[in-house]
C-alpha cells in the first residue's frame, strides 16, 4: 500500500512559532523596545509562516494530483513568491493599521525581504522533502515488484521440477521399453533435453523465443508419448521474431495448464495452437472441460502475468467463449539499450 504524503503538524507549528520568536529578539533586545511592536512583529513573522506552510504543502502534487516538476526552480516556486509578497503586505497592512505610528514604508520592505526569504527556506525544504518522499516510493515498488518477481520464479521452479510430470513420464517411459517401443530412446534423449534446458534457463529471466519453442517441443513430445493423438500442438511461429523474448517456460506451463483443465482423449483431441497476432503471440486452445475439474488456484497465469509486468510494463490479454480459451503473450523486443 502506498504510503501518503505527510508533514508533521507539530514541525509546522513549533517552526512558524520559533521564527516569529527568532525575529523579535532584535526587537526585545533594543534600548526603545515597544511591547506591541515586539508582539505585532512575532504575530505577523508567525501567523505568515504558518500560512506560507500550508500552501506550499497543500500546492504539492501529493495534495493537487497533479503532475510535479522535478526542477527546483519552477513556476510553483514563483506562484508561492507571489501568494507569500501578496500575504506579507496583507499582514503588514493590517499591523499599521494597528500601530499607526509606525513608518509603514521602510517596514513594509524589511516584512517583504523577511518573507522571501522565510517563503524560499520553506519550499526548499518541502521540495527536498517531497523528492525523498517520491525516491522512497520508487525503491518500495521496485522492491515488491522484485518479491513478486522471485515468488513467480519459485513457483515456476515448482512446477518445472513437477514429480507428478516426472512420474508420469518415467511411467510412460517403462512402458516403451517393456513393450520394446522403438521410440524409447528418443524418448529418453527429450526427457534428458527437457530438463538440460530447465536447469539451465530457471536463473534467466528473458529466452529467446526460439530457444523456448525448443523447449516446448521437447516437452510436447513427451506428452504425446503419453497422450498420442489425443493432444495435438501446432505452432505457427514465423521466423523472423525467433531474435524476440519471452519469460522461460511460459509456453510450456499455459501448455500444461490447458492439458490440467480439459479432456485429452483419442476421441476427444485437445487442440492446441500457438500463433502470432501483431505484437502478441496467441496460445489457444479448444474447450472441453473435464467432468471433474482438477483443484486451481489460479497463481499459474498470475505468476506469467507478474512476469510479463515486471519484464515489460505490459500484462498479459485472456480471451475465452463457450469454445475457445486464448492467453495473448506480449513480444518481448530487444532494447538497444539493454
Amino acid at each position: 500500500m502506498k504510503t501518503p504524503f505527510r508533514i508533521s503538524h507539530k514541525l509546522i507549528w513549533i517552526s512558524s512559532i520559533s521564527l516569529g520568536i527568532l525575529t523579535s529578539i532584535p526587537k526585545i533586545a533594543d534600548h526603545h523596545f515597544v511591547l506591541a511592536e515586539g508582539i505585532a512583529d512575532f504575530v505577523v513573522t508567525t501567523g505568515f509562516a504558518l500560512l506560507i506552510w500550508y500552501y506550499n504543502i497543500y500546492s504539492i502534487p501529493a495534495y493537487t494530483k497533479k503532475t510535479g516538476s522535478k526542477n527546483v526552480i519552477s513556476a510553483q516556486l514563483f506562484r508561492g513568491l507571489g501568494v507569500g509578497l501578496l500575504l506579507m503586505f496583507l499582514l503588514s497592512s493590517v499591523q499599521y493599521y494597528i500601530l499607526s505610528h509606525i513608518n509603514f514604508g521602510p517596514k513594509m520592505l524589511m516584512y517583504e525581504v523577511r518573507g522571501i526569504l522565510i517563503n524560499l527556506t520553506f519550499y526548499m525544504f518541502i521540495h527536498l522533502l517531497y523528492q525523498t518522499y517520491l525516491n522512497q516510493q520508487v525503491v518500495r515498488e521496485l522492491e515488491r515488484s522484485m518479491s513478486a518477481n522471485l515468488a513467480a520464479q519459485y513457483e515456476l521452479l515448482k512446477q518445472q521440477v513437477n514429480p507428478h510430470f516426472l512420474f508420469n513420464s518415467l511411467n510412460t517411459l517403462k512402458y516403451m521399453v517393456e513393450s520394446q517401443d522403438g521410440q524409447s530412446t528418443e524418448f529418453i534423449i527429450k526427457l534428458a533435453d527437457f530438463y538440460r534446458f530447465t536447469l539451465g534457463s530457471l536463473k534467466l529471466n528473458l529466452l529467446p523465443l526460439k530457444e523456448e519453442l525448443e523447449i516446448m517441443e521437447s516437452y510436447v513430445y513427451l506428452l504425446k508419448a503419453r497422450f498420442e493423438d489425443g493432444l495435438q500442438v501446432s505452432q505457427n511461429i514465423p521466423r523472423e521474431i525467433y531474435g524476440t523474448f519471452i519469460p522461460p517456460f511460459t509456453l510450456q506451463l499455459l501448455v500444461e495448464n490447458c492439458i490440467k483443465h480439459n479432456i485429452v482423449a483419442l476421441d476427444k483431441p485437445l487442440h492446441i495452437c500457438i500463433d502470432r497476432e501483431g505484437d502478441y503471440l496467441i496460445v489457444k486452445n479448444n474447450i472441453q472441460p473435464r467432468k471433474i475439474p482438477e483443484p486451481s488456484t489460479g497463481l499459474g497465469l498470475e505468476n506469467i502475468n507478474q512476469r510479463y509486468l515486471h519484464l515489460s510494463e505490459r500484462e498479459i490479454q485472456i480471451i475465452t467463449d463457450n469454445e475457445t480459451f486464448i492467453i495473448k503473450l506480449p513480444i518481448i523486443y530487444e532494447h538497444p539499450n539493454n
